[in-house]
């Protein structure tokens, strides 16, 4: 998978204050002691006896800029659900509000913090062309921002999971749905084994010819039987559950493979028995949280693109073992990140396989023939677990037991017309790891079936402040969703250098009214983080600077600001092009948060 950007560590510091000429009238904010308005004498000068700390202090500037290292209080901790509501007849019912809705964690009600209603379109980033005074806009320019994307789909196929019958049978799938492409789509191919990417394009041929590189990869070898031959379901079974059967049965299968029959040998089969269960274990462990950290990764690469976007998740599944802590975390992951997962059963319409691999079957006893068999159709069963559990909480649809492959895979990367969100903050949540159910009703008694995650796990420790003040940011950056904590607005302006270089400047203007000061020794204090990204047209990071303002305002200069705002510029020297603009505001006292897309599209 192609590398992605490091914030914090690859952002120019370019940030700089505008000159008075380019602020808001009646702002000028330099970083320097502001002058007190409204003084009609001179400023006495300070007593010879006072102390030299207490000077610097009196003579500290108002406003001032530094690098910030991105340490952030972390804010409330919400649990975000995503909901679908379908009517009787399938159809998704588009009318809901706040008060329709009933949140249950453990049982117990629930306030619900926050409601929104969220459509495809919800996301979709403006176009802003601003051009500098010496440029204007050009039908050219116009017909550019047709080129903007406004979806994105991001095929993820197991390879670690898929065999090679289900890998030819999903790919030709996939190959006809992007004839059927819109000049505004990006697709991108990934695969959980990450040992191939094919980034988000429009080129229809290239990403049929990258399908072709899709075959299994597990990370463990095939064609090895161990002695005795234990699978991934049964190493969970005696493991993680201690079922006395599945041991028993394995125990059995390493009397005959190893010690050919001899029942005296019971306890020693026992030890060789558990020991295999292990390794299974901690091979299909292996795979399954590969697959998971991958899963993220693709969710942090599409979180940053504007408008629309959809992970379609292509696997046979795989049991969750003890991993319930990682697919919980995938779930909040991508609820948060406002992405919708489809996922759809590799294996298509199928029948269990009670036989297992009769051109390699395993080594086992007579005696443990038929509960291995049911031990597959279980295992098989168990697959789909975690398939419809990621596509349930996260608002998406699960294809499974259908041979129509190719219109599964067209229905899956549109989203859902509507969906809710719904956000709580649990009431003394115990770090104890526990998993808390979750169930959502309607007031209304209509019969309409609702699809939301079943639960989340609580951490089971608190993560460095500084850690996760700093994930927070980042993810806040990379998100696309606009937070509206307090008021701010962003206009982009550019000209052209030459036919190869041009340089934009974003305004970001903070509305200060509701921002909220500490008073400490005769100043107005707090604290503006204000970070700004631009990624081109297909979702790459190009450049980005972040700053705080340390604001120690007089009262005379609080109250001129309150009324007229802060406008701070940044500039950045790039490529003609189109580009997706991220503005994120965040202050200290209040703890709150506001976050502006834009657009700009600069011409050739």
């Amino acid at each position: 998978m192609a590398d992605l950007p490091q914030f914090g560590l690859r952002w120019r510091t370019a940030l700089r204050l505008i000159p008075l000429a380019l602020l808001v009238p009646a702002c000028s904010l330099y970083a320097r002691p502001f002058p007190q308005q409204g003084d009609t004498k001179p400023s006495s000068p300070p007593a010879a006896a006072a102390h030299p700390s207490q000077t610097a202090e009196k003579n500290a500037p108002e406003l001032s800029t530094r690098d910030t290292a991105n340490t952030f209080k972390v804010r409330v901790n919400l649990v975000l659900v995503r909901v679908v509501v379908r009517d009787d007849h399938g159809n998704i019912v588009k009318d809901l509000h706040k008060e329709d809705f009933r949140l249950f964690d453990n049982r117990k009600e629930q306030t619900i913090s926050s409601f929104s209603v969220e459509t495809p379109t919800s996301h979709v980033v403006p176009i802003a062309t601003s051009p500098s005074d010496t440029e204007t806009v050009t039908p050219e320019t116009t017909a550019a921002t047709l080129a903007l994307p406004q979806r994105f789909v991001a095929l993820l196929f197991d390879d670690i999971h898929l065999e090679m019958g289900d890998a030819v049978n999903v790919r030709a799938a996939a190959s006809r749905i992007f004839d059927s492409l819109r000049p505004s789509d990006r697709v991108g191919i990934f695969t959980t084994s990450g040992q191939f990417a094919q980034d988000f394009t429009s080129d229809k041929d290239l990403l049929k010819t990258a399908l072709l590189r899709i075959i299994p990869r597990p990370v463990a070898g095939t064609g090895f039987h161990d002695c005795p031959d234990v699978t991934y379901y049964m190493g969970d079974l005696i493991i993680n559950q201690n079922q006395p059967q599945a041991l028993a049965v394995a125990t059995e299968d390493a009397v005959q493979c190893a010690f050919n029959g001899d029942h005296s040998q019971t306890a020693a089969a026992r030890m060789l028995a558990t020991s295999a269960a292990q390794r299974a274990l901690n091979t299909g462990d292996a795979q399954s949280t590969l697959s998971y950290q991958t899963f993220h990764d693709v969710i942090r690469r599409i979180s940053l693109m504007p408008g629309q976007r959809t992970v379609v998740f292509i696997s046979p599944g795989f049991i969750l073992s003890s991993l319930y802590t990682e697919e919980s975390d995938l779930i909040d992951r991508a609820v948060r990140s406002n992405l919708v997962i489809d996922t759809l059963d590799a294996r298509g319409l199928y029948a269990p396989d009670v036989a297992g691999d009769i051109a390699d079957p395993p080594v086992s006893s007579s005696i443990t023939t038929g509960i291995e068999a049911s031990y597959r159709i279980q295992s098989q069963s168990a697959n789909e677990d975690v398939l419809r559990d990621i596509s349930y909480g996260t608002g998406g649809t699960y294809y499974h037991n259908r041979n129509d492959l190719d219109a599964a895979l067209k229905d899956a990367v549109a989203a859902p017309p509507v969906t809710y969100l719904l956000a709580f903050s649990p009431q003394n949540l115990k770090l104890n790891g526990a998993f808390h159910s979750l169930s959502i009703k309607l007031t209304s008694k209509n019969k309409f079936s609702i699809q939301a995650r079943r639960g989340y796990y609580a951490p089971r420790t608190l993560k460095d402040p500084a850690e996760q003040a700093k994930e927070e940011i980042q993810e806040a950056v990379f998100s696309q969703d606009e937070i509206h904590d307090f008021p701010i607005e962003i206009q982009t302006q550019f000209f052209l250098k030459d036919e190869t270089d041009a340089r934009l400047s974003v305004l970001a203007h903070v509305d200060m009214k509701n921002i909220p000061f500490a008073k400490a020794d005769g100043r107005n204090d707090n604290n503006l983080t204000l970070a700004t990204a631009i990624f081109d047209e297909n979702g790459n990071f190009v450049a980005g600077n972040e700053k705080v303002l340390e604001m120690r305002f007089f009262d005379s200069t609080l109250n001129r600001v309150q009324q007229s705002g802060i406008t701070v510029k940044s500039s950045f020297d790039i490529k003609p092009g189109n580009y997706l603009v991220r503005l994120v505001v965040r202050d200290a006292q209040g703890q709150e948060m506001a976050a502006r897309n834009g657009a700009v599209v600069i011409p050739y």
